[in-house]
């Protein structure tokens, strides 16, 4: 299987449907974009990544902890 998001093949099921063979979701080991096997994906070309992009992405910064009253 290949991501849809950055053509890498280091794809994984990530669970499976608990009842039946319903659904997986898959997601990928290099960009982690993740997605279910009933989806029909259609990535914009403007959002693909390659190696260039996933290095040069931003760290999402932490959400700080509540403040307790």
């Amino acid at each position: 299987m290949i991501c849809p998001r950055c053509d890498s093949d280091k794809v994984r099921v990530m669970v499976k449907s608990p009842v039946g063979d319903v659904w997986e979701v898959y997601i990928c080991e290099k960009c982690w974009y993740s997605w279910r096997s009933t989806e029909t994906i259609k990535i914009n070309p403007k959002f693909k990544l390659n190696d260039e992009k996933i290095a040069n992405l931003g760290v999402i910064p932490p959400v700080p902890p509540l403040k307790v009253k």
